[in-house]
C-alpha cells in the first residue's frame, strides 16, 4: 500500500469531505498534473494558458481550480521548504502555521542530541516538525485532528520517509489531549491560540487559552522531554521556572517562542536568542534576563537590537559585548561611540539630529535632496508612512529617519545603515 492509499484509509472514519477538487490531487493522474503546473508556473508560465490545457487534457474544472491552487501553494511554500515544497501538499492554513524547514531541524536536532528515538508530533498540521523528525533518523507519532489535514501530513510524511529510505510513518486522527504521546520517548506541540467573542480586550494569561492546552503540555514535561512552539508574543507569565524559553528570528522577523523541557534545555540556558539570516546562525543566551544596560549619552552609532533578542530581554547583555548604552530608559535602541559588528542588532552611523517639529524636518530633509527615506521608531506616536507622504520627499539622496527619545526627550536623528 502506497502513502496516498494508506492515507486515504487512515482519514476515512468520520473524515469530512476533501475540498471540491483536491480528491484528485491524492492520485497518480492528479499528482502529475500537479507537478508539471507548479513547474511550468515556476518558470513563468501564464496560469489562465495553464488552465485552458488542463481542461483540454480532460480535467473537470473543479479539479483544474484545484491543480492550480495548489500549484501556487507549492511555490508559495519554497520559503519555508526550500525545493521539498514541490513534491508535497499544502492547505493554505496549514502552510501559514507550518515551521520553516530550517528551524524545523533544529527542533528536530535538539530531540537526537537527547537521545530520542520516537517522536510524538501532537498537533502536526501539514507536517512540517515530522519532515524534519524522519531527517534526523527520528520516527514520528504523528496526531492531527483534521482529518483533511492529517491526510494532507500523511502524503507529506510518505514522501519525506521515501526520500530518506525511512518506514513509512502514519498519522493519527483525534484529539491530541486524548491520544496522547503513547511510547514516544519525546514530545513536541505547537497549540493553537483559542479565540473567543469575548467584548472584555483585556489581556488574559491562561494556560487552558491554548489547544492543546498549556495545561495538558507542561503536565506531560514533568515526564518526558517536551518542547513546545508558541508564538513570539508569548506571555512571559505562562512561562514555567524550569523551561529553557528560546525566541527565534528568521531574517529579521521573530516567528516563534520555543520552550524546552527535560533533557532537551541547555544547563545553566533560561534565556535565548536564535538569530538566522541567511544562511548563518547566532545565538545570545543566559540564565536569566538581562538587567538593561545605564542610560548614557547620545554617540555616533546606534544600535537596533534584533527582535529575538529584544522579546528575549537580552539587550543588557548585548549592550555589554558592544559597549554600548541605552539611549532613553525603556526604549529598545543603543549608542555607542564605535561599532562593532553584531549579528544581534542593525547598527546605523548617526548623520545628523534634525527638528522634531515636522515642517523644519520637511525642510532640513529638502536641504539635503532625500527622496529615499526609511523611517523606524521607537517612543515615537507617528504613522511611518502617513509621515513619509506629507514630507514630500524629492531628490536622489537616501537615508533613514529615526524618531525616538534621547534621555527621555523627542529626537529625528537621521542615520545611514551600516
Amino acid at each position: 500500500m502506497n502513502a496516498r492509499e494508506q492515507g486515504a484509509r487512515s482519514a476515512a472514519p468520520g473524515s469530512r469531505p476533501a475540498p471540491p477538487g483536491w480528491e484528485f490531487l491524492f492520485e497518480t493522474p492528479g499528482l502529475d498534473a500537479l507537478s508539471r503546473t507548479a513547474g511550468e508556473l515556476a518558470g513563468g508560465a501564464d496560469a489562465a494558458r495553464l488552465n485552458t490545457e488542463l481542461r483540454r487534457g480532460g480535467l473537470t474544472a473543479e479539479q483544474t481550480a484545484a491543480v492550480l491552487t495548489q500549484a501556487t501553494l507549492r511555490i508559495k511554500a519554497r520559503a519555508k521548504f526550500g525545493d521539498l515544497a514541490m513534491s508535497l501538499l499544502f492547505t493554505p492554513a496549514g502552510l501559514e502555521q507550518a515551521t520553516r524547514a530550517g528551524v524545523a531541524a533544529r527542533h528536530a536536532e535538539r530531540f537526537r542530541a537527547a537521545g530520542c528515538t520516537t517522536v510524538a508530533d501532537l498537533g502536526c498540521g501539514i507536517g512540517a516538525e515530522s519532515i524534519a523528525l524522519i531527517g534526523a533518523g527520528i520516527s514520528p507519532r504523528a496526531v492531527e485532528l483534521d482529518p483533511f489535514t492529517a491526510r494532507v501530513a500523511e502524503h507529506n510524511l510518505g514522501v519525506t520517509a521515501a526520500h530518506h529510505r525511512r518506514p513509512l510513518p502514519t498519522v493519527r486522527i483525534g484529539d491530541a489531549e486524548r491520544i496522547g504521546p503513547g511510547d514516544a520517548d519525546g514530545v513536541f506541540l505547537d497549540p493553537a491560540r483559542r479565540t473567543a467573542g469575548h467584548t472584555d480586550t483585556r489581556r488574559v494569561a491562561s494556560p487552558d487559552d491554548y489547544s492543546p492546552s498549556l495545561t495538558f503540555a507542561f503536565g506531560l514535561a514533568e515526564t518526558v522531554p517536551t518542547g513546545i512552539k508558541l508564538g513570539p508574543g508569548l506571555d512571559r507569565d505562562l512561562i514555567p521556572d524550569d523551561a529553557e524559553a528560546q525566541w527565534v528570528s528568521v531574517d529579521g522577523q521573530v516567528v516563534e517562542t520555543g520552550l524546552w523541557f527535560g533533557a532537551l534545555a541547555r544547563p545553566g540556558v533560561k534565556r535565548a536568542a536564535l538569530v538566522l539570516r541567511g544562511g548563518d546562525a547566532a545565538e545570545l543566551s543566559a540564565d536569566r534576563d538581562a538587567d538593561d544596560a545605564a542610560q548614557r549619552p547620545l554617540g555616533e552609532y546606534l544600535y537596533e537590537p534584533d527582535g529575538a533578542v529584544i522579546r528575549a530581554r537580552l539587550i543588557g547583555k548585548l549592550a555589554g559585548q558592544l559597549g554600548a548604552g541605552m539611549m532613553s530608559d525603556g526604549i529598545a535602541y543603543l549608542t555607542a561611540d564605535r561599532r562593532v559588528p553584531t549579528p544581534f542588532a542593525q547598527a546605523f552611523r548617526i548623520v545628523a539630529e534634525l527638528p522634531v517639529k515636522e515642517k523644519e524636518l520637511r525642510r532640513a530633509l529638502a536641504e539635503r535632496e532625500i527622496g529615499t527615506l526609511e523611517i523606524k521608531k521607537r517612543g515615537a506616536d507617528v504613522d511611518p508612512a502617513a509621515l513619509r507622504t506629507r514630507l514630500k520627499l524629492r531628490g536622489r539622496g537616501r537615508a533613514t529617519l529615526v524618531l525616538t527619545r534621547v534621555a527621555g526627550a523627542h529626537v529625528a536623528l537621521l542615520a545611514e545603515r551600516c
